[in-house]
């Protein structure tokens, strides 16, 4: 009995489209070849066998049938030979066939599973989608067959210009280097709202419309969320949210670089609150804390856009006015301590106290050339407003060296 063919020749049969041609050839060429033979020697065998004039002629009448059922048997087995063949071949690629539908289904389990969006895309200017899992309707709202080559959407088209051209750069440099790409990018979705993703991804194979690429897309946004927020606490006074006193100096120095080079003026103004101690005293912290969080409401509401306002510690606040000369300073100023006056300050169940401020005014170059003296001025200023009767503005005293140097 003839070994089965191994799975490889096998699989190499069932890719020959010419198989079925030569194993019908070879059936026909066997049946030809008995035919032949039977022809060729079955009269020169039937009378070397039999003399008798009358039993040749019996043999010769029965020598017709013979040849079929020997013809017949031969091509039976050519046949089956054949057919067996063609059975292991089909079993074989059955097997294939299922064993293909398993992994199939396995890898399909997998990415549905996968958080974010599975894909693979052509290395073109619209990212042409070629495959999507199905977690990119959770991620971008589209359904597969939506982004799938371009069909409604271009993957593209989620990203905005800066995004796209960042990512197109960071794969291009990953590619040339033969890594894989690692890049976070903002993303617009079906119903117009923005979220951040992680990508990563590399470059599989080339196929005759380019580069193809396969990865994953990761929804990031609430990493992100948290990256703004820790940064924004490192920034925030926790109490009033308002700039803390290690922002506020980072502002003031550039700022200062700022007016320096174009040679325009900058003020600080430096506040405290007057006879705060009494409202913790008589009211409680919780009730100071209120007080302090309406003011700090009050401050930033009252000054520009661009001006800075930050807490510098307890009830001391600092405002940065960058293009403000002493007269501007001065009224924004008096305007700020008129504001806090005339507002009562919650204290917390339905209470209110009122409460004014002593403000301190530097401004660059008149009362300082550096950050540490500009506030040293405003500072110093302002205690003269507490002994002048609180609840008014103090202008800084003309700096000498500012003095001599103008």
């Amino acid at each position: 009995m003839q070994p089965s063919p191994a799975p490889s020749q096998e699989l190499a049969q069932l890719s020959d489209k010419k198989a079925p041609l030569r194993r019908a050839l070879w059936a026909a060429f066997v049946y030809l070849l008995a035919g032949l033979a039977w022809i060729a020697f079955s009269d020169s065998i039937a009378e070397s066998w039999f003399t008798d004039p009358e039993t040749l002629s019996s043999v010769q009448t029965w020598k017709g049938f013979f040849f079929v059922v020997t013809t017949g048997l031969v091509l039976f087995i050519a046949l089956l030979r054949q057919l067996r063949k063609d059975r292991a071949l089909l079993r074989l690629q059955h097997d294939q066939s299922q064993a293909l539908r398993r992994r199939e289904r396995q890898l399909r389990v997998l990415m549905d599973n996968l958080p974010g969006m599975a894909y693979r895309c052509r290395y073109d200017e619209q990212w042409t989608m070629l495959f999507v899992s199905e977690g990119c309707t959770a991620l971008t709202g589209y359904e597969p067959y939506e982004l799938t080559n371009n069909r409604w959407v271009s993957f593209a088209d989620l990203l905005d210009e800066d995004n796209n051209t960042r990512l197109s750069r960071e794969v291009k440099a990953a590619l040339d280097k033969g890594e894989s790409y690692s890049v976070e990018y903002a993303l617009t979705r079906k119903d117009g709202s923005t979220i951040w993703v992680w990508e990563r991804g590399r470059c599989v194979e080339e196929d005759p419309g380019g580069l193809v690429l396969e990865g994953i897309i990761l929804d990031i946004s609430d990493r992100k969320k948290l990256e703004k927020e820790l940064e924004e606490l490192a920034i925030r006074d926790s109490l009033t949210g308002l700039f803390n006193r290690r922002e506020m100096t980072r502002i003031l120095e550039e700022e200062l670089a700022r007016a320096k080079r174009y040679q325009r003026p900058m003020a600080v103004l430096w506040i405290d609150f007057d006879h705060f101690k009494d409202v913790n005293d008589t009211y409680g912290h919780a009730a100071g804390d209120s007080v302090l969080v309406s003011v700090s409401r009050l401050l930033k509401d009252s000054v520009r856009s661009v001006d800075s306002v930050g807490r510098f510690g307890g009830e001391e606040f600092v405002a940065v006015l960058p293009e403000m000369d002493v007269p501007g300073a001065t009224e924004a100023a008096e305007r700020l301590r008129r504001r806090v006056g005339k507002e009562p300050l919650p204290l917390g169940k339905g209470t209110s106290v009122p409460l004014t401020v002593s403000v301190g005014v530097a401004v660059y170059p008149n009362h300082g050339l550096t950050a540490s003296k500009l506030c040293a001025a405003a500072d110093q200023a302002m205690y003269r407003a507490k002994e002048r009767g609180r609840n008014c503005v103090a202008l800084a005293h003309l700096s000498e060296q500012a003095h001599n140097e103008l």
